[in-house]
């Protein structure tokens, strides 16, 4: 049997086409496999630069809030019964204003004796003085004894001595009824009040307690390393909870030391018409100076178990993680202490989406 030419020839060409396209596909494998590999970014990120910033000097301290002063208010004269009160507490009372009132039946009783006494003394004063007069008169004539003149002389002086003495009894009666009014002995606040309508009271015994012209001071607990940064007149920012920070100014630094807890007692004035009230506990920050210091912002440092961390991109666009050490705080800034150099650069946020040796695409902000 006979075989076609032109059949042979077609098969051989197709064999040949096959043999050239498996030897280039197997160069160009061979190329791809020598060729540089080139990363994929895993992130386009911007980057920042520490920068030099004013920082103040703060030192941070706790503490409760008390009264600036506080007045004790209570009663002057013994076994009254007291008929009413005016005021309660949170009252705001003004000085001399009245804020209770005794029953005075007892003590006007008292002054109308007083007066009938006092009328007695000065009847007995008048006849003293006649009849020491006339002794007086009589004395050169001899018709008295020098004994009778002398009785005489003494009764007008004893006379004088027990009207004095009922005066004086009567200007005490008086100031008893102006006791059975109880004032307020300056401007301020009723903070405590234990008096009671009907209530007969010894004297001494308290009425109200009131926070003196309504001032509120902060006695901050400042560790005794930090109390010779102190000063009188400082700027201080209180803050109490779910209450807005409050600026208060230092009036004066305690004079001893707790030798418990080595804190020192620090008396800061607060402003006056306030949410805070006394007894609140409050933190608060003391304004002793200003450094510089380099800063970056807060989204450039991430927190991780407990320590601070930055990403910091080589010139070779690769991310490297940075462990530092934070500062002070201002505004959206924070104080790096440690652990970078002023020339770092530092993706400036997201970087909590990057692994240590990531690649990345640099963008400008």
């Amino acid at each position: 049997m006979t075989i076609a030419k032109p059949t042979l020839a077609i098969a051989l060409i197709s064999a040949g086409l096959l043999t050239l396209a498996a030897a280039t596909l197997t160069a160009r494998a061979a190329d791809d496999k020598n060729a540089p590999t080139v990363a994929k970014a895993a992130l386009s990120v911007t980057l920042v630069q520490p920068q030099t910033a004013s920082l103040l000097l703060k030192v941070v301290a706790n503490g409760n809030i008390a009264a600036w002063q506080e007045a004790s208010v209570g009663t002057e004269t013994n076994g009254l019964r007291l008929a009413q009160v005016l005021v309660n507490v949170g009252d705001a009372v003004k000085r001399g204003q009245v804020l209770a009132e005794f029953a005075p039946d007892m003590v006007q009783s008292d002054i109308a004796q007083m007066r009938a006494s006092q009328a007695e003394a000065e009847a007995t004063l008048a006849e003293a003085q006649v009849n020491a007069q006339r002794a007086r008169e009589l004395q050169a004539t001899g018709a008295l004894s020098a004994q009778q003149i002398n009785q005489y002389l003494t009764a007008e002086r004893t006379a004088v001595a027990r009207l004095e003495a009922q005066k004086a009894m009567a200007q005490m009666q008086q100031l008893r009824l102006a006791q059975t009014r109880v004032v307020a002995p300056d401007n301020g606040i009723i903070s405590a009040r234990s008096a009671t309508v009907g209530a007969v009271l010894p004297a001494g015994q308290e009425l109200f307690r009131m926070i003196r012209q309504g001032r509120l001071e902060w006695r901050a607990e400042v560790p005794s390393a930090d109390l010779a940064a102190v000063k009188p007149g400082q700027p201080v920012t209180v803050t109490a909870p779910n209450v807005a920070p409050i600026k208060g100014k230092v009036r004066i630094v305690g004079p001893t030391v707790d030798p418990q807890t080595r804190n020192g007692l620090v008396y800061v004035d607060l402003p006056g018409g306030g949410l805070v009230k006394a007894g609140m506990f409050a933190r608060g920050e003391f304004e002793i100076g200003a450094q510089s210091g380099l800063t970056l912002p807060q989204s450039a440092v991430m927190l991780r178990d407990g320590f601070s961390y930055v990403q910091r991109v080589g010139p070779d666009s690769k991310v490297q993680e940075v462990k530092v050490r934070i500062g002070r705080r201002t505004g959206d800034r924070i104080e790096i202490v440690e652990g970078l150099g002023a020339d770092a650069r530092v993706v400036a946020s997201g970087g909590a989406f990057l692994a240590d040796g990531d690649t990345v695409l640099v963008v400008k902000p």
